[in-house]
C-alpha cells in the first residue's frame, strides 16, 4: 500500500519537475516578448504558477521522504494504525460501519476508506477491540464500540 502511494507521490513529482524546467518556462518567456513586464498580467500570472509548482514540488518531497521512511513492521499489531479496518458500532444508532485506516494520499470514492489524519481516524488510531470511542464532529459527540480490529499485518 505505501508502495502504491509513493509511486503515485513520484509520478505527481515528475509531472511537476517537467512542468518547471520546460512548460513554465515557455509560458514566462512567451509572456515576457509580449512588452511591459510592469503591466503585464501575463507574465504576472507564469510566475506565480512557477511559485506554487515549485513550493507543491518542495511539499512532495518531504511526504515522499517521510512515507520512504515509514517501516510498517514498526506499526503495532493489537491496536489501529495505518492499513488497519475496524469494525465499529455507533452506540447512538445502533449501526454498524467499518473503515480502513489510509494515507489521505489514498482516498478514493470509497465511503470505507477513512484518512488516518481526518478527525475520525485520529480519534480511531490506537483503539482496541472492545474500546469504546469517542469523536468529536461539527455536529456534536458520535460515540463508538470497536467491534473488530484488523491490522495491517494480518491482512
Amino acid at each position: 500500500m505505501v508502495k502504491t502511494v509513493l509511486t503515485k507521490l513520484e509520478n505527481e513529482l515528475k509531472g511537476l519537475k517537467q512542468a518547471l524546467l520546460v512548460d513554465i518556462p515557455t509560458e514566462i518567456a512567451h509572456a515576457a516578448s509580449q512588452g511591459d513586464l510592469s503591466e503585464n498580467a501575463e507574465y504576472e500570472q507564469a510566475l506565480a504558477k512557477r511559485d506554487m509548482y515549485q513550493a507543491k514540488m518542495v511539499n512532495l518531497e518531504k511526504r515522499i521522504s517521510e512515507l520512504a521512511s515509514l517501516n510498517v513492521t514498526n506499526l503495532p499489531k493489537d491496536r489501529a494504525a495505518y492499513g488497519s479496518s475496524l469494525t465499529l458500532l455507533d452506540l447512538d444508532s445502533d449501526k454498524e460501519v467499518t473503515y480502513k485506516l489510509v494515507f489521505p494520499e489514498e482516498l478514493d470514492d470509497q465511503a470505507t476508506h477513512l484518512s488516518i489524519s481526518s478527525p475520525i481516524g485520529l480519534a480511531l488510531v490506537g483503539a482496541r477491540e472492545g474500546d469504546e470511542v469517542l469523536i468529536r464532529i461539527p455536529a456534536g459527540t458520535k460515540r463508538f464500540e470497536v467491534l473488530s480490529l484488523v491490522t495491517i499485518h494480518e491482512q
